[in-house]
């Protein structure tokens, strides 16, 4: 059995073991109580015999660390594998997310578990900071840094979890650093013919989308879920609130739009979507993923892109995919380039397609809607 003893100067006892290597140590219990001295120096010297034996292992630790833990506190200590804890969490927060978000949690913990392998099963205090890094490298391996970046920002939120939660010291997530963009390819804008090649090969919804992405400026899934009671006819305006920023914008609707949505059949439901099969797409957990192959069909089909190859190669989902210079959200950065072409102030271009400005914000301005009609009537037709 371990030995205690006290020091004249401290009001703590000590307790005495042997280490696996002979040397006798103390250590200050902390507790001024011998029952529990007792109990702790016993709980240090059984792991100095197992560690002598080589057979301390994980499960070991962990239970001596809570056996210690619940003398000191009169409670367990609080433990969790990674796999536990990360389940439970992405699926927790379900209720307090928007359903995007949570699929994006849920699709992360599932990526990060296999990602540690046999480590998911160790208690989730003991992941370190080479988890986080092997996992940031493997998504950017198979997919992009992009991905890789938004990935270890959504585990840094769920490492944050279990540290308030006092399952770890600390978030190593927190310590890993996002990737800096280095494989060269920017987004771009589209040339006016290939614009017109493009909406030249789109059919049905698409040169609605396409329009609506050209002449308001915004994102194809914020376009993809509009309903009819996001359009004022009357005023010939379009209002949304953008999903990504939570911007409210009201874009007026030039000509062109105006004459796409007049062709449409009328619904008497205002919450009906203007672009029914492209909402059913949207709303879906990897929709907006499935809608930008769409777009990039039509790319192909324009001469603009390359098909992309669906061989099986056995590699499943770690195969790293193309990134391409264009695609639907260039119409988003053509928007703004024609616009300033045309000689739009800053300030008007990006109200109209819901950038934040600082020639908006330092002059406190607000750009009417006469304003915004004006800019959106010099841009050309697509037809």
């Amino acid at each position: 059995m371990a030995f205690l003893r006290r020091f004249p100067r401290s009001p703590f006892w000590f307790g005495g073991y042997t280490q696996p290597d002979g040397r006798r140590v103390q250590r200050s219990t902390k507790q001024t109580d011998r029952k529990k001295a007792q109990s702790i120096a016993d709980k240090w010297e059984e792991a100095a015999k197992l560690a002598a034996q080589r057979r301390l292992g994980e499960a070991q630790s962990r239970r001596i660390l809570s056996e210690i833990y619940a003398t000191l506190h009169g409670e367990a200590l609080p433990m969790k594998t990674a796999r536990q804890f990360l389940t439970e969490w992405s699926s927790a927060r379900k209720a307090d997310t928007k359903p995007r978000t949570h699929a994006a949690y849920a699709q992360i913990a599932r990526d990060f578990i296999a990602c540690l392998g046999s480590r998911a099963d160790l208690d989730i205090s003991m992941l370190t900071k080479a988890d986080v890094a092997k996992y940031r490298d493997t998504v950017r391996n198979r997919t992009s840094i992009a991905t890789a970046n938004k990935s270890l920002k959504y585990l840094r939120v769920a490492l944050k979890a279990a540290w308030a939660d006092g399952l770890t010291q600390d978030n190593p997530a927190a310590k890993i650093p996002t990737l800096k963009k280095t494989d060269g390819v920017e987004k771009r804008a589209f040339t006016l013919p290939e614009l017109k090649e493009i909406f030249a090969r789109a059919e049905g919804e698409w040169r609605g989308l396409i329009l609506f992405g050209l002449y308001t400026g915004q994102r194809l899934r914020d376009i993809a879920t509009t309903t009819w009671a996001n359009l004022d006819l009357q005023k010939q305006e379009i209002t949304l609130v953008t999903q990504k920023t939570g911007r409210r914008v009201i874009i007026p609707l030039v000509a062109s739009i105006a004459e796409y949505l007049q062709s449409l059949p009328s619904s008497d439901d205002p919450h009906a979507p203007v672009f029914p099969r492209a909402y059913s797409l949207a709303i879906k957990s990897n929709g907006e993923s499935r809608l930008s192959q769409q777009f990039h069909s039509i790319l192909v089909a324009a001469n603009l892109a390359s098909e992309r190859k669906r061989e099986k190669t056995g590699l499943g989902r770690s195969r790293r995919r193309t990134v391409s210079p264009i695609s639907f959200h260039s119409l988003r950065h053509t928007a703004t380039s024609l616009l300033k072409n045309a000689g739009v102030t800053e300030a008007v271009a990006m109200d109209i397609i819901g950038h934040d400005s600082k020639a908006i914000s330092q002059s406190y301005t607000h750009i009417d809607e006469k304003t915004k009609r004006a800019a959106l009537e010099k841009l050309p037709r697509l037809a």
